[in-house]
């Protein structure tokens, strides 16, 4: 299992041969570069940065792997990190056309949200004198349980939160630009980072 650092680009789609509208997102998939080889797991750096805005020990890091200073830095599980140098340069040619990836990102947050918005209730009554349009309303019973159940659905902060979507089709590779063009969509905005790794099953 080995897998990317990238950034997403945007949403765009495109058209299979028997005519039907697929919608696609296109990630850029490294260069990556490895600043440490642990037992299972490999340390990657992406998209390059201005050394200034790198802090000393982060700067020590890279000077050990003799990498330049990168923004986005995470480790990747694989299964044969002694097969990786520190230095060593991964692209976008280690996925495949017709390859299913993961890919997890940072969902865009949407700030305070109200219950209706969270979690799609259907509101109270419009009509007769009813106030409770959108309030939360009764949360609990009286004295049996005595006490509101853990993870009830309340207003609260919406997005902003790591979401992996699993088993996306690599659609198309272009190696002279490191893009990735996958099949469906994926958490972020424009721009964010992402973790892209080969699927361990297909749909």
């Amino acid at each position: 299992m080995i897998g990317l650092l990238g950034k997403k680009i945007g949403m765009t789609h495109k058209f299979s041969e028997d005519g039907k509208f697929i919608p696609v997102s296109v990630l850029e998939a490294g260069p990556c570069f490895v600043l440490q080889s642990k037992d299972k797991s490999l340390q990657l750096a992406f998209d390059k940065v201005n050394p200034r805005k790198v802090t000393r020990p982060l700067a020590g890091l890279f000077k050990k792997a003799g990498v330049e200073p990168h923004a986005f830095i995470k480790e990747i599980k694989v299964d044969n990190a002694k097969d990786y140098k520190p230095g060593q340069e991964l692209k976008v040619d280690v996925f495949k056309e017709g390859d299913f990836v993961d890919v997890s990102g940072i969902s865009i947050g949407k700030g305070f949200c109200g219950g209706m918005k969270r979690w799609h209730w259907a509101g109270g009554p419009k009509t007769h004198g009813h106030t409770s349009h959108r309030r939360v309303g009764s949360i609990g019973s009286s004295t049996s349980p005595g006490r509101v159940f853990r993870g009830h659905h309340m207003p609260g902060h919406m997005g902003n939160r790591a979401v992996t979507t699993q088993n996306l089709k690599v659609i198309k590779i272009d190696s002279t630009n490191n893009l990735l063009v996958v099949k469906g969509a994926v958490s972020g905005a424009k721009n964010g980072y992402l973790i892209i790794r080969k699927a361990k099953k297909k749909k």
